[in-house]
């Protein structure tokens, strides 16, 4: 049974603009470029270059399209605009189906005599296509082949098997339609951990490790040690139990640390060797570029973030002359009309967008460096003072997520680095004297210890604690495993080496 009733919500919905202007903000100056170079593909009203003080269009004209449009749609007396040469467009490049051929519109304009300069490329062969080069080179039968090129297929370029054998069988069976077992894949398994580099195909570290030492074999005992080493200790080797290891073995400390320095030459990701050589260096570009002189601080915003975008005339013009002639349109020009200043108003809030994005970025960028001015005059990060979204989104008088945006993605040149501004964002502690203090400035003061420890003593968190604690931190163990474990830093017999 239906039943009416009365309901009152309250619903907060942002508008195009405004959407388009937050997925601006959260991107980076490089995929920027690459946002624009599609809005200008997509829009043609809108180009590069200075803007030309492009003239608004009334108010008064946007309430006319809808009054002075309705006009009777059998109106077929509509003057149609004389055609101007000078002009790039027309209409009916938009709105007709029929195209013109590209071999139509092809003209070869170039003589023997023409200098051609083009810029070289580096290429280089792919992981999978380094060891399918190796494939070639055995005798094998057709089937066996399509085996080995599907194992490759499942290799990763850091050179390790990721499917296991029973799997491989299934994939063959289902999209190959070949049938094997597993003693065929295990054997051309073992043809391609003949393979360079050394350790290729391996499913785990262990037999990558393993079949790189047993190819270093020539009869040498820290050679024999290191193999007994990964066959029957690996798990004591990795948690460093080097005592129990001695006491199993009899090893001597200068044997066990001969084992050890062979293992550490090994390469626990062999494909990496060829994939590094084949990548692209990724380079960060900064969105701001901060610069010290005589104790004064000069901020600037990446050029890139600043790209000059303007609305094209050519656009405004057409729109201006359906605009004169509105009275004499038939349903077909309104269409058009409608498309053109659909296509002016794009151009328009992306433009805007733009240069709100620039002013947001600045004006958080100088709030967080009137914040952390000690820091950035010095480089000490004791310096830092601790910093959260709220501090900073409290001074700008915007919302915490629009901070959030542009800290979790922004780069900041300084003259001590480039780095993340989110890395300068931290929580406060107190200590001994009440005062705050940021905990990045705890965690260096971490870092510096463990970096000036004895290695065949690393430091435990206990004493950590108690070296803390001596500098005025009261800070619990427990703590201090946390902020070691977010720098990434393993425990302390895990820091152990043999000297």
């Amino acid at each position: 049974m239906l039943k009416q009733r009365l309901q009152q919500k309250l619903l907060q919905k942002l508008s195009p603009q405004q959407i388009q202007l937050m997925k601006l903000l959260q991107l980076p100056t490089v995929l920027l470029e690459q946002r624009i170079k599609e809005e200008i593909e997509e829009n043609p009203a809108l180009e590069e270059g200075a803007d030309d003080e492009f003239d608004e269009m009334e108010s008064t004209q946007d309430e006319e399209f809808g009054d002075d449009f309705e006009t009777d749609p059998d109106n077929k007396d509509f003057d149609e605009p004389e055609h101007d040469p000078d002009n790039e467009f027309d209409i009916s490049d938009y709105i007709d189906d029929d195209e013109i051929p590209n071999y139509k519109l092809a003209a070869n304009n170039t003589s023997a005599d023409d200098e051609h300069k083009e810029i070289p490329i580096s290429t280089s062969f792919s992981f999978q296509e380094h060891l399918l080069s190796q494939l070639g080179l055995r005798e094998l039968t057709e089937q066996e082949e399509l085996i080995a090129i599907h194992i490759i297929g499942n290799i990763d370029d850091a050179g390790y098997l990721q499917r296991d054998i029973h799997s491989l069988i299934d994939d063959l069976a289902f999209s190959l339609n070949v049938k094997t077992d597993f003693k065929e894949i295990l054997g051309l398994l073992r043809v391609i951990h003949e393979f360079d580099p050394p350790g290729v195909g391996a499913r785990d570290l262990q037999e990558c490790l393993l079949l790189q030492i047993r190819r270093k074999k020539n009869g040498s005992k820290s050679i024999d040690d290191a193999t007994v080493l990964l066959e029957k200790n690996f798990n004591d080797f990795t948690r460093k139990h080097y005592q129990k290891i001695q006491k199993k073995h009899n090893l001597s400390d200068d044997e066990l640390k001969a084992a050890i320095d062979e293992v550490l030459k090994l390469n626990p990701k062999p494909g990496n060797t060829l994939t590094e050589a084949g990548r692209s260096a990724q380079y960060v570009v900064p969105d701001f570029i901060l610069t010290s002189l005589d104790g004064e601080l000069e901020l600037t915003l990446n050029s890139r973030n600043a790209p000059e975008l303007r609305v094209n005339r050519t656009y405004a013009d057409m729109l201006e002359i359906m605009h004169e002639q509105r009275g004499k349109s038939n349903s077909r020009q309104k269409e058009a009309m409608m498309f053109v200043k659909q296509k002016l108003d794009g151009a328009k809030w992306f433009i805007d967008a733009i240069r709100q994005r620039q002013n947001t970025l600045l004006v958080t960028m100088e709030a967080i460096l009137s914040f952390q001015k000690e820091y950035f005059l010095t480089g000490d990060e004791t310096k830092i003072r601790p910093m959260i979204l709220k501090d900073i989104a409290d001074i700008v008088q915007l919302d915490i997520s629009t901070i959030s945006r542009v800290a979790n993605s922004k780069y900041v040149q300084t003259p001590y680095g480039t780095f993340l501004l989110k890395t300068l964002f931290s929580e406060s502690l107190q200590n001994e004297d009440g005062e705050e203090v940021s905990t990045r400035e705890v965690k260096k003061i971490l870092q510096d210890c463990i970096r000036a420890e004895d290695k065949s003593k690393p430091v435990t968190d206990e004493q950590l604690t108690k070296i803390l604690k001596d500098k005025g931190y009261n800070i619990a163990r427990r703590t201090v495993a946390k902020y070691r474990e977010q720098l990434n830093i393993p425990v302390a017999r895990l820091r152990k080496e043999l000297v």
